[in-house]
């Protein structure tokens, strides 16, 4: 028998990677992360500066984890980086 743990791990092994996993917590508002207010990532800052450079706007390295995620998505969508085809 199965149990439910290994039948959703089945389920989300079984998804289309371009397809978001349902019943998944992966894709979560930086506004409701309990750890958003911290400084960002190591890697967070490397790739914020990296897209930063790309998109010719300054760099902010004071930005807390959740500010960051919202910056890169936006220079993301700016410089086409990062985003799915």
């Amino acid at each position: 028998m199965i149990d439910q743990k290994e039948d959703s791990f089945q389920e989300d092994k079984n998804q289309d990677d371009n397809q978001p996993i349902t019943g998944s917590n992966t894709v979560k508002d930086p506004d409701e992360w309990t750890t958003g207010d911290e400084p960002m990532t190591g890697a967070q800052k490397s790739y914020l500066k990296t897209l930063s450079d790309e998109a010719g706007v300054e760099f902010d390295d004071t930005l807390s984890k959740a500010n960051a995620s919202k910056r890169i998505d936006e220079l993301q969508h700016k410089t086409g980086r990062g985003l799915d085809s």
